[in-house]
């Protein structure tokens, strides 16, 4: 029985599990997007949350509690310096969108992205931008 005892295990031992979380944890803040198991996706995200807060606080004890989770400067300087300034949520950072059934296995897939994705990206401020574009193309057409 299980009882009482909390997390996912994915059939590895400590030191391989703490490895695939900060392998997951450091892909999502590289490319704010990622795709994989449901299960996987779950509990990234619980640490991933936590970092993300530590990125919001911005001192420099924070700072150095998320290096001790993800020991790679340059995926915490892009947090602290480009991500986390963008954040205007309390909690809640991130979101997982379960999409299909992978192929060899049937596992549950799922993408873990942040919730404010499109301003992260910086994709709205790009379409802004073109639809005025296209706005002032047509008007001079009519014009």
């Amino acid at each position: 029985m299980r009882h009482k005892v909390a997390g996912r295990g994915f059939g590895r031992n400590a030191n391989q599990r703490k490895a695939l979380l900060r392998g997951l944890v450091t892909s999502l803040i590289e490319h704010l997007k990622i795709e994989t198991t449901a299960a996987k996706a779950k509990e990234a995200k619980k640490l991933a949350e936590r970092i993300i807060t530590f990125g919001k606080r911005g001192d420099l004890h924070s700072r150095r509690l998320a290096l001790s989770h993800i020991p790679n400067n340059n995926i915490i300087t892009k947090l602290f310096n480009e991500i986390a300034p963008k954040i205007t949520r309390n909690s809640g950072y991130l979101r997982i969108v379960k999409t299909r059934l992978r192929a060899g296995d049937s596992a549950d897939m799922a993408i873990l992205e942040f919730a404010d994705y499109d301003v992260l990206k910086g994709e709205k401020k790009e379409e802004k931008k073109g639809e005025k574009k296209k706005k002032t193309k047509e008007e001079k057409k009519e014009g």
